[in-house]
């Protein structure tokens, strides 16, 4: 149950993110919307995944931060290609391939695991420990 209690708390980051990814492109500031979108992607998502963390983290689990982002990646990246991918990136000249082996895309799943780890260490591993000591 723990595993699918990643799961949702993923699918939910993965709303946010497409979410935020959408909107960006009805704020024109730069003059490539897409580079706007992948900015405001890549910043919007590190506070969404800190709170997944946190809401997965209030019951007690002894998964490590690394394979919590890793599960959330994973739910994200899955999503993508059931979704994303053919719904919003293919009717507008994308594809597969294109979508998969940006770099931007890669940069995001190393903030999904870094903050998802940087919790763990900093609210979950810290107090486990400092109890530990005591």
């Amino acid at each position: 149950m723990k595993q699918l209690r990643a799961i949702s708390i993923g699918i939910i980051i993965w709303i946010i993110g497409v979410s935020i990814y959408t909107i960006s492109f009805y704020i024109p500031i730069l003059e490539d919307p897409e580079f706007q979108a992948n900015i405001l992607l890549s910043l919007g998502i590190l506070p969404v995944v800190w709170l997944g963390a946190k809401l997965y983290y209030r019951k007690k689990s002894t998964i490590k931060g690394y394979w919590l982002g890793v599960i959330f990646f994973l739910t994200a990246t899955i999503l993508d290609a059931l979704i994303t991918v053919p719904y919003l990136i293919v009717p507008n000249g994308g594809s597969y391939y294109n979508f998969f082996a940006a770099a931007g895309f890669w940069l995001i799943g190393i903030e999904f695991i870094a903050m998802s780890t940087t919790y763990w260490y900093t609210k979950v591993f810290s107090k486990t420990n400092t109890a530990n000591c005591i």
